[in-house]
C-alpha cells in the first residue's frame, strides 16, 4: 500500500529552520535558497507551455471509488490527486530542491529571533473558488479544524508543538510555537489553506466530520469538473486561477482538464492503456513493466514506456509486524521472519532484477546510517544502552542475503536458533512454544495479487514450521482494519525523506502507538525512539541533524519491527506521446505522474 496520508503537507515537513530572525519571500532549512528574490519561474517548467486539452490517467489509489470530498477526515475515501489540485498553502516548494520553500499564498514570511513564532503576510491578490479574499481568519481555520477532533491523528502528532494561529491583521496570520523547532515554520507553511464557508448551510457552520460532499472552497489551479462515481472524476482548470501568473506557478497546470479514471484492478488498468481509455500511467509492477506493456500503440510509437531515474530517498518499503501481537514481542523471532526472505531469488526471478534492497529508513540521503556508530552517535544511544539491542552498538544491519557467502539454508538455521532461544521448536512438524502454541500469522492485503509475492516468503517459513497465511480483504475493510492495528503483517511503501523530524513521531512514536488511525503501524513503544526523535526536531544546524537521524535508523533497524523489500531509483511511466508534451527533463525530486500532471501540457 501506497502510505500517501497527506502527502501534500508531508512535503513541507522538512523545511523549516530555527536561528538568526529570517524576513524573506522564501525559506530555505540549511543555506541559501537556489532561486534569487523575484525569479521568473522555476527551472524544470516551460514558462510558454500552452494552456489547453486533457490530461487523462488512472488513480494512484486502491479504492474503486470514492465517497467524499474532504480529504482530511478519517472516515471514507477521497478522489485521488484531490488536495494538490484544489488546496493553496502559505508556501510550496520545487522539485529540484529540497529544504526549501517559497511564498504562495503568502509573500513573505518572518521568523522571530527565539525561533518561537513565524508570520507570514498574504498577498491580497489571493483568492478562494467563490471570489472571496484568502484571509489570515481563513489560515487560522483551517489550522484549528486540522488539529481538531475529526482529522487524522498524524495531524494532532506533527503539530503538537504549534501553540495557536493568531490573526494580527486581516492579512497576516502568526503561529506561536511552545518550543522552538527548525520544521515548524514550514511545517505551518505547508498547511492547506480553505475558506471558512466551507461546510456552512444557512449561515451555519456544520461540524467538519459532517462535511462530505460539501464542494471544497479552496484556491487551487484546479476545480470539481464533471464526476461519473465509480468510473472516474474530472478537475477543470480554472480559468481565474489567482496565481497563474505568479512565479512559483507560472508553467504549471497547463491541462485545461485532468481526468482520473477508476479501474477495479491492475490488468483491468493495463488493458484500458493499451485501448487508449487513457493516456498517462506510473507502474509498480516490475512484471507488468518487463512483460506486458507491449501492444500495437507502443508498436506504432503512440505510447512510449519511459523510465525517469529521480534522486529521491528510496524509503522503507517493509514488511510491518504488528508488536502489539504477543507473537512478535520478542526481537529474536522478529529477526528470524526477516531471515526466511530470500529477497535474491524475488528480485531474479520475480522482479526481473529492477529493484534494489531496502536497508533502514534513510537511504539515498545524508541521513543513512553505515558501518560503526560515530562518536556524535554514541552520545545520543550511550543513555539508553539498557533500552535497546546491543547490537545498535555495533555494525549498521545488513539485510540478509542468498548469495556469495551467505545462502537461504544458512539463514534459516540462524532462524531456527533464534527461534529456539526465544522459546519456540519444532514439534511433528509445526513451531510450538512452551504453552503448545502454534506459530500461525496472518499477512493482511487489499489486492488478491499480493498472495504471488508473498508465497515465497511462506514457503520458507514453512520450513521452520511457521504457518503464514494470506488474508485479502476489499480496501474499504483493508482500511479500517489497519486504522484499529487489527492485522498481524501486512506491507507499507513508506516515503523517504531528506530532512526527517516530527513526522516520525507519527510513525514510531510511543504516544502515536495507541492512538488509532496513527501511523505507528508497528506498535512499537520506545523511551530511545521517542528521545532520538526529538533530538532530531530540535536540531539546529546539520551538523546536529545526523548523529540523532542515524542513531534513529539504527534503533529501529536492529529492532526487527519493519522487514525491508525493496524499491527502484526510477519512475516507470508509460504515455500517449501524440497527446502528450513535456520538458526535456525531470526535476530529480519529482514524484513520478505529479511531475506530469503539473508541468507537461498538450499537444
Amino acid at each position: 500500500m501506497q502510505n500517501c496520508r497527506m502527502r501534500g503537507f508531508l512535503f513541507f515537513l522538512c523545511l523549516s529552520l530555527v536561528g538568526p530572525a529570517w524576513a524573506a519571500y522564501g525559506y530555505a532549512l540549511w543555506g541559501d535558497l537556489k532561486y534569487p528574490a523575484n525569479f521568473s519561474h522555476f527551472d524544470y517548467v516551460n514558462p510558454q507551455a500552452p494552456k489547453r486539452g486533457e490530461l487523462r490517467l488512472v488513480s494512484n489509489l486502491r479504492v474503486s471509488t470514492f465517497d467524499k470530498y474532504n480529504p482530511f477526515t478519517m472516515k471514507g475515501s477521497a478522489p485521488a490527486y484531490l488536495s494538490d489540485m484544489l488546496f493553496d498553502a502559505l508556501l510550496t516548494g520545487a522539485l529540484d530542491e529540497t529544504a526549501a520553500g517559497y511564498g504562495l499564498l503568502a509573500s513573505d514570511v518572518e521568523v522571530a529571533a527565539d525561533g518561537l513564532s513565524a508570520t507570514f503576510k498574504l498577498r491580497p491578490q489571493a483568492r478562494f473558488h467563490n471570489g472571496d479574499p484568502v484571509l489570515a481568519a481563513d489560515v487560522k481555520h483551517s489550522f484549528d479544524t486540522l488539529v481538531g477532533p475529526h482529522t487524522s491523528p498524524a495531524y494532532k502528532t506533527l503539530l503538537e508543538d504549534v501553540a495557536a494561529a493568531e490573526v494580527v491583521d486581516e492579512l497576516t496570520v502568526r503561529y506561536r510555537f511552545r518550543k522552538a523547532n527548525r520544521e515548524l515554520p514550514l511545517r505551518v507553511g505547508g498547511l492547506p489553506v480553505f475558506s471558512r464557508q466551507w461546510g456552512v448551510e444557512n449561515g451555519v457552520a456544520k461540524s467538519f466530520d459532517k462535511v462530505v460532499m460539501d464542494i471544497p472552497i479552496g484556491s487551487g489551479p484546479y476545480r470539481i469538473g464533471p464526476v461519473r462515481f465509480g468510473k472516474d472524476i474530472t478537475y477543470v482548470r480554472d480559468a481565474n486561477y489567482w496565481a497563474r501568473e505568479l512565479n512559483v506557478k507560472r508553467g504549471s497546470h497547463n491541462f485545461e482538464r485532468i481526468t482520473v479514471k477508476i479501474y477495479k484492478d491492475s490488468t483491468a488498468r493495463l488493458e484500458a492503456l493499451k485501448a487508449g481509455e487513457f493516456d498517462l500511467m506510473r507502474f509498480f509492477s516490475a512484471g507488468d513493466w518487463a512483460r506486458r506493456v507491449t501492444g500495437k500503440r507502443f508498436d506504432s510509437g503512440e505510447l512510449v514506456k519511459t523510465e525517469f531515474r529521480h534522486r529521491l530517498p528510496s524509503g522503507f518499503q517493509s514488511y510491518v509486524l504488528n508488536t502489539r501481537r504477543e507473537r512478535f514481542k520478542d526481537p529474536r523471532v522478529r529477526q528470524a521472519l526477516g531471515l526466511a526472505l530470500d529477497y535474491e531469488w524475488m528480485n531474479r526471478q520475480m522482479f526481473y532484477n529492477a529493484y534494489q534492497r531496502v536497508n533502514g529508513l534513510f537511504g539515498n540521503t545524508d541521513c543513512q546510517a553505515s558501518g560503526l556508530p560515530e562518536a556524535s552517535e554514541l552520545a545520543l544511544l550511550e543513555p539508553w544502552r539498557s533500552e535497546v539491542p546491543g547490537a545498535v552498538f555495533g555494525n549498521m544491519t545488513v539485510p540478509p542475503r542468498t548469495d556469495g557467502q551467505q545462502s537461504l539454508r544458512g539463514n534459516l538455521r540462524q532462524a531456527q536458533a533464534l527461534l529456539k532461544a526465544a522459546g519456540w521448536e519444532v514439534r511433528d512438524g509445526v513451531l510450538k512454544n512452551a504453552r503448545g502454541e502454534t506459530f500461525v500469522m496472518e499477512y493482511l492485503d487489499s489486492n488478491e495479487a499480493g498472495a504471488r509475492v508473498v508465497t515465497p516468503w511462506a514457503r520458507n517459513l514453512e520450513k521452520l514450521g511457521i504457518a503464514l497465511k494470506f488474508r485479502p480483504v476489499d480496501f474499504a475493510l483493508y482500511q479500517q482494519r489497519l486504522q484499529k492495528f487489527e492485522f498481524d503483517i501486512t506491507s507499507l511503501a513508506y516515503g523517504g525523506t531528506h530532512n526527517p523530524g516530527q513526522e516520525y513521531a507519527d510513525l514510531f512514536g510511543s504516544k502515536a502507538a495507541d492512538v488509532e488511525d496513527s501511523g505507528n503501524m508497528s506498535g512499537i513503544k520506545s523511551p530511545a525512539v521517542d528521545a532520538l526523535i526529538g533530538a532530531m526536531t530540535a536540531a539546529r544546524t546539520r551538523a546536529e541533524l545526523l548523529p540523532a537521524c542515524r542513531a534513529l535508523e539504527r534503533v529501529i533497524s536492529h529492532s526487527h519491527i519493519l522487514i525491508p523489500q525493496w524499491a527502484a531509483g526510477t519512475h516507470r511511466m508509460a504515455y500517449n506521446s501524440w497527446r502528450l508534451q513535456g520538458p526535456p527533463a525531470m526535476p530529480p525530486y519529482a514524484a513520478g505522474e505529479g511531475w506530469a500532471i503539473d508541468t507537461w501540457w498538450a499537444k
